[in-house]
């Protein structure tokens, strides 16, 4: 994961999803509203995000000040039949992170990684997986990647694999798709990224269909240093549960819209399609204090998009109620979606969710 001494130039992308409510009998009881949830008690950005059960839980993340002695090692939990948080402790590791990942898959949860940032602004991609135990809040240390990456997209794969894509690894990106077996617990390397390597990429998986979108590619400049550059590119991988590790990649054509760096992002059912949605984020790579690599703030996107892999189709949707960025996962709250904390406007560390339904965009709007 870059420094803010490096530099970046942009190029373009965004998107979302929602589904119809069941049919009901004219005498059948009102549906109930939704949960009202409350905001985190907390503000943070960077927020490592995952569902298990009833509960959504949020690990690290990056505090109001946005320096480096604002970076959290703690796990929040809400709960969605209350709509209330409780702090559930503090991580096991010396150092907060920053660009982690959380995967739920089977019951457990999986936390992937991510980066230290020293005092004097040194930053370095961990290797530990841990485990989370949802009902115990425990964790147990479950295995280390054999290419320590963050800012990689990470998606569970049939309730039993994770798959890690791409991602910064101490000084540059690289190309790797590392595949974990959450019950051998064994890696397996896959079929590598076939795009420029990327970071603050976002997507998700449907079936065996992976779509990957986005990111951050970087190439060394004449002075050395790294120039970084948001690219537009969009691939699908096909998985092979009889070949695990082979991936038929494909590549799409872009998604509607600017590009966009760390953007919230998942795989799901709705509208009457199995989809990958992806929301917010922004269309200029920064820092970790959401100044852009290029030394000029960085704002937010309420783009919401999604693509079909059953029709080959990208589709807009209604943009969200309010712009986002700084965003690691997008969970699913049962027919609504959630983006948590994250920064907004003036790059703005907020405790807020913003809640909203994948839905058509109006007439003659993106």
């Amino acid at each position: 994961m870059p420094t803010s001494a490096r530099i970046a130039l942009l190029l373009i992308g965004a998107f979302s999803l929602g589904g119809p409510a069941l049919a009901q009998h004219p005498r059948a009881a009102a549906k109930a509203a939704p949960v009202k949830l409350s905001p985190a008690p907390v503000a943070r950005a960077n927020w490592a995000v995952t569902r298990a059960g009833n509960e959504v839980f949020a690990f690290y993340g990056l505090g109001e000040g946005k320096a480096s002695s604002d970076i959290a090692r703690d796990v929040h939990a809400l709960d969605l039949t209350s709509g209330q948080w409780r702090k559930v402790g503090d991580i096991p590791v010396k150092e907060g992170r920053l660009a982690s990942a959380a995967v739920t898959v089977d019951g457990s949860v999986y936390l992937f990684g991510g980066y230290t940032v020293s005092p004097t602004g040194e930053e370095v991609s961990t290797p530990e997986v841990l485990r989370f135990a949802p009902a115990s809040g425990r964790f147990e240390t479950e295995s280390t990647m054999p290419v320590p990456v963050d800012d990689m997209v990470a998606v569970s794969w049939r309730d039993r694999w994770i798959v890690l894509v791409s991602g910064w690894h101490d000084k540059a990106n690289v190309a790797d798709v590392q595949i974990y077996d959450t019950q051998t617990k064994q890696w397996t390397s896959g079929t590598p990224w076939p795009g420029k390597p990327v970071f603050g990429h976002a997507g998700g998986l449907v079936g065996d269909a992976m779509v990957v979108c986005d990111g951050v590619t970087s190439a060394k400049g004449a002075d050395g240093k790294n120039v970084f550059a948001i690219t537009n590119e969009c691939w699908q991988g096909k998985l092979d549960a009889g070949q695990v590790g082979k991936i038929s990649w494909q590549q799409l054509p872009a998604h509607p819209g600017a590009p966009l760096y760390r953007s919230g992002s998942l795989g799901t059912t709705t509208g009457g399609a199995a989809r990958i949605v992806f929301a917010g984020g922004s269309g200029r790579p920064y820092n970790f204090n959401g100044i852009g690599y290029d030394r000029l703030p960085s704002e937010p996107s309420a783009a919401v998009f999604s693509y079909v892999p059953k029709s080959g189709k990208w589709e807009t949707h209604a943009p969200l109620p309010e712009a986002g960025m700084d965003f690691r996962g997008l969970v699913d709250l049962g027919g609504d979606y959630g983006l948590f904390g994250g920064m907004r406007a003036a790059q703005q560390v907020s405790a807020d969710i913003i809640r909203f339904r994948v839905q058509p965009a109006k007439a003659g709007k993106r």
